[in-house]
């Protein structure tokens, strides 16, 4: 009876702490392991950060400098600013962020990643789902069925008049839309450098 009063508290500590470092059933992660992934992730976002340069200017511009071109636009003429993503020819997903002025051209930056089933949130799935939810909305409140409808087929029936900029991680794209969003909501000028 002893030896069991003795193990016990040694076999439940080592219980508690085996339950600390393993992964929960269904592939969850510990808070442990959600924590370290957390801080991972925060430290390769640093690390993209590092070649970006996000100033005020006293233009009333917003001007964007990507090793790919120059973009300038008067913050009078932006008419709105949107991000979104998309599934590009069903093997592509896109990030991008839309510049749209008063002007004739509209002004496309994006990101794209391949899609796999590591793609970040599972992507795929999510936006499957949201585009199923799409679909039958729309057909209830339109009538119309979206196998009916238009499709478009990139490069094939792309939009004129478009300037597009490539970025080459998402992270440097999220400080590009803060960075235009800012300035059009502030009213103040910023020069924008990724390089």
């Amino acid at each position: 009876m002893k030896i069991l009063l003795i193990l016990f508290p040694i076999a439940f500590s080592t219980l508690a702490s085996l339950g600390q470092t393993t992964s929960i059933p269904g592939g969850r992660r510990t808070p442990q392991q959600q924590q370290q992934a957390d801080e991972e992730q925060r430290q390769r976002d640093e690390e993209a950060l590092e070649g970006v340069d996000d100033d005020e200017n006293n233009i009333r511009r917003w001007q964007c400098s990507l090793p790919g071109g120059e973009y300038a636009v008067g913050l009078g003429a932006i008419t709105s600013v949107s991000k979104h993503s998309y599934v590009l020819d069903g093997a592509l997903l896109v990030t991008e962020v839309t510049v749209d002025t008063t002007g004739t051209a509209l002004a496309r930056f994006y990101y794209i990643e391949p899609i796999t089933k590591d793609t970040a949130f599972n992507a795929l799935d999510r936006l499957q789902k949201r585009a199923e939810q799409l679909r039958q909305r729309g057909q209830n409140r339109s009538g119309s069925k979206a196998d009916e409808m238009a499709q478009k087929t990139y490069p094939t029936t792309t939009h004129a008049r478009t300037i597009e900029f490539r970025v080459m991680n998402e992270v440097e794209l999220n400080a590009l839309y803060s960075s235009v969003y800012r300035a059009w909501i502030s009213g103040k000028g910023r020069t924008f450098r990724i390089q």
